[in-house]
């Protein structure tokens, strides 16, 4: 029985240095996928809310403090250029960010950019980096209540 051409050819030392290139090609994706931010959904957001209020879920309160990625739709702005905007899950036709801490949607995220930016249409999905904040808070300049946030953030149409 004739061996095919790849096994006749294969020697242990070639077997030995194509595994060692191998590991070192995974450990590099490896590498540049730990550089990227974890991505969270709407759905991970919170572990319960009702009418007694609500709770973070065990996965948002892991990643306090870190970078997060997340898609979803930036809500009509207040102003063609802004440095915040608010990330919704599906495309709304108002602003939902502009209510009491009590009536807090729990389907949309507020997003403060590195720097002022011109915004996307509401209708256009965008993926967002930034630092994960979570608790009530009040913008000083606005008033505005949040109780998620994504901050020094960036963000580009998908």
């Amino acid at each position: 029985m004739q061996q095919p051409i790849l096994l006749a050819r294969l020697s242990r030392r070639g077997l030995l240095l194509g595994l060692a290139q191998g590991l070192a090609t995974l450990a590099l994706c490896e590498a540049v996928r730990a550089d990227e931010p974890a991505t969270i959904s709407f759905d991970g957001l919170y572990k319960s809310f009702g009418v007694l209020g609500f709770q973070f879920s065990d996965r948002a309160t892991s990643l306090r403090g870190q970078e997060v990625r997340m898609l979803g739709y930036m809500a009509p702005p207040l102003k063609p250029e802004s440095h915040f905007f608010v990330l919704t899950r599906e495309p709304l036709a108002i602003c939902p960010f502009c209510q009491s801490d009590a009536d807090w949607p729990v389907d949309i995220v507020v997003v403060f950019m590195k720097a002022v930016t011109p915004m996307v249409s509401a209708g256009q999905k965008v993926a967002v980096s930034g630092r994960l904040e979570i608790g009530s808070a009040i913008d000083a300049e606005t008033g505005f209540v949040s109780q998620i946030r994504l901050v020094d953030a960036s963000f580009h149409v998908t």
